[in-house]
């Protein structure tokens, strides 16, 4: 198994990993119910996804 010849320093490995980080979440408000949603997502309160109802949302109900 390979083995390295020197020590790589923190510097050097954190250097290599900072692309890996987590991004954050992005939200739209629906203009129906005016809840914070999930792009790609259908509202939960009112039902609708991208301006057409495809179910009946919890206000509804």
């Amino acid at each position: 198994m390979a083995h390295p010849k020197r020590k790589i320093s923190k510097t050097r490995r954190d250097k290599r990993r900072t692309h890996i980080k987590l991004k954050p979440t992005a939200f739209y408000i629906d203009p129906q119910s005016g809840e914070a949603t999930p792009y790609h997502r259908v509202c939960v309160q009112s039902g609708y996804y991208r301006g057409q109802q495809v179910m009946e949302g919890k206000e509804e109900a």
